[in-house]
């Protein structure tokens, strides 16, 4: 990879120059996208279980950082739903304190992922994997606003989905229909105001006719002032946390979960953003970016931070096309905490429910489930595993599984790849056989086989077992092993034992058309110990002329 691979974005826009028409674009832009953010950063930070202004310290903090730093022109980072199910999780068992302290691990993995160019790897992730944890977070979502859309009121939910709706049916009977009529229309009205204006997201004009209504009418519901009392209108001072080893050994799962999830979703907004661009990011530079921008969110008391997908593309729809509109963005947040907090604490709980029940509708992707439903049983394993597991059990563990589960999916189609095929005097021809040249008859007491595909741990026992099917023994045998692009520490046992099994019953073995790489790992494993010199050949013809002389011996 080339140095710049590590140079920010806005470093190599700023020393290109940035056209005034495209500024006023990104300054435009920026402020839209700040201003649908704000109700996002409050709703998203209630919903994971903190108070609503580090909701806009994040946004504002890691939204800086992630647009300065990072190696995609458009992405807008913040909090984002994804992360709820980790963060309340955290802080139901370690508190705010603890919180914190997986943030700033999470952002020191992805600045260490990031040194480690392990960008794009994070691009296999397997899609049903993705869509699996990401539907099961929006049904995580949409349960947890169950309480505030109804107005129920209810206190000390508990963190597990079921224990949730347990509770919720013995409180049903409480409903709050103001809460409702103002969430129903909060939905309906940031679903739909696109048809009116493109410009002004509905999600805020739904929170400023909700609040109005509320605190005109003296409608009883409940509000961010009195769930949460003010809402600090400064960023507090900057504290690095303090991290032992018994912290870190308790909090490394949870880090691990957010760092790895950050990752994903902020490549994934990269990928989405260069799609409508035309561009191309910088894989390694985001994850370093998003490392920082997590620390500092960490230091100055924030919560994990992404890049947001919805965020981004609507940067991109009004016209961003540097990172000058991301900062602009968290410039506008802080404006808005600096002179407005007064009045955001008169949000009322129901409008933001509406707002993250809209926000896990988009999550879903229902059409991408349904339509993985229909694929294969291995994809609809992965899917259904990491859904369920997201849901009933842990965001974490779902994760895990799947991994799991994809490696061993992934395993079990390379090695189903491999095939060998079997060639001597007496097999029936037939067009199909092994050769795309021609090459001179096989001698009577020759077998060649051929072998195509990766010989390692998941494919080995598949290439014994078909040899050792031999019914009668040839007294030369070649295993033609041009198509074997790699071989690994089971795929070179089995072959040696091959070999021996073979030598044992006075069988010539000969391998032909070996890949340099692949010989360099055979001798390396002792190889010629078993095998003479002369019979690893290079090419089908010489490989036929050394059987016929084995056979005049």
């Amino acid at each position: 990879m080339k140095q710049s691979d590590f140079t920010p974005k806005l470093i190599s826009i700023l020393k290109a120059g940035i056209k005034r028409e495209q500024l006023l674009k990104d300054l435009s832009a920026g402020l839209i996208v700040g201003i649908v953010a704000l109700p996002l950063a409050i709703a998203f930070a209630i919903a994971s279980g903190v108070s609503p202004d580090k909701g806009l310290v994040t946004a504002i903090v890691a939204g800086i950082i992630i647009s300065a730093l990072g190696g995609s022109r458009v992405q807008i980072g913040g909090p984002t739903g994804a992360f709820i199910v980790i963060i309340y999780a955290i802080v139901q068992e370690h508190g705010i304190g603890g919180l914190t302290i997986a943030t700033f691990m999470a952002g020191l993995i992805l600045v260490l992922m990031g040194l480690a160019r392990l960008g794009s790897l994070l691009k296999y992730i397997p899609y049903p994997l993705i869509v699996g944890f990401t539907s099961g977070i929006a049904v995580i979502i949409f349960s947890s606003q169950i309480n505030d859309l109804f107005g129920l009121s209810i206190q000390n939910l508990p963190a597990d989905f079921l224990g949730k709706w347990l509770v919720y049916g013995q409180h049903f009977s409480q409903i709050n229909w103001y809460a409702l009529i103002i969430a129903m229309a909060t939905i309906l009205l940031s679903l739909n105001f696109h048809r009116i204006s493109t410009k002004v997201p509905g999600s805020l004009v739904a929170i400023i006719a909700g609040t109005l209504v509320v605190h005109l009418f003296n409608v009883p519901v409940t509000t961010i002032e009195s769930s949460f009392g003010d809402i600090p209108s400064r960023i507090p001072v900057p504290m690095v946390p303090d991290v032992n080893f018994s912290t870190v050994k308790a909090l490394i799962q949870p880090a691990l979960a957010i760092a790895l999830l950050g990752g994903i979703e902020s490549l994934l907004s990269a990928v989405v953003a260069d799609g409508m661009i035309g561009g191309r990011h910088r894989s390694n530079m985001e994850l370093i970016a998003q490392g920082v921008a997590n620390c500092f969110s960490a230091m100055f008391g924030g919560i994990p931070a992404t890049g947001a997908i919805a965020r981004t593309a609507t940067n991109v729809k009004n016209g961003g096309r540097t990172p000058i509109a991301g900062i602009t963005h968290a410039i506008v947040l802080l404006l808005i905490m600096m002179l407005l907090a007064p009045f955001a604490k008169l949000i009322p709980m129901a409008c933001l429910a509406g707002i993250l029940i809209v926000v896990s509708y988009h999550m879903s992707e229902w059409r991408h489930f349904v339509f993985l439903l229909k694929g294969n049983r291995l994809d609809i394993l992965i899917l259904l595993v990491t859904f369920f597991l997201t849901v009933i059990f842990d965001l974490v563990i779902a994760i895990e599984v799947g991994v799991v589960l994809s490696s061993f999916t992934v395993m079990k189609r390379l090695s189903e790849s491999v095939s060998i095929r079997v060639f001597s005097k007496q097999a029936e021809k037939d067009d199909e056989l092994l050769f795309e040249e021609e090459i001179p008859e096989l001698p009577s007491g020759v077998v060649l086989y051929e072998v195509n595909g990766a010989l390692f741990f998941g494919a080995a026992q598949t290439f014994q077992d078909a040899l050792n099917r031999m019914q009668k023994r040839p007294e030369v045998l070649i295993l033609r092993m041009r198509h074997v692009p790699f071989i690994d520490a089971t795929g070179i046992h089995r072959l040696k034992e091959v070999i021996r099994e073979f030598r044992s019953q006075e069988v010539q073995v000969i391998l032909s058309g070996v890949s340099q790489e692949v010989l360099m790992e055979l001798e390396k494993a002792d190889i010629n110990s078993l095998l003479e010199k002369d019979n690893l050949i290079t090419n089908i013809n010489d490989s036929l002329n050394r059987a016929r002389l084995l056979l005049m011996k």
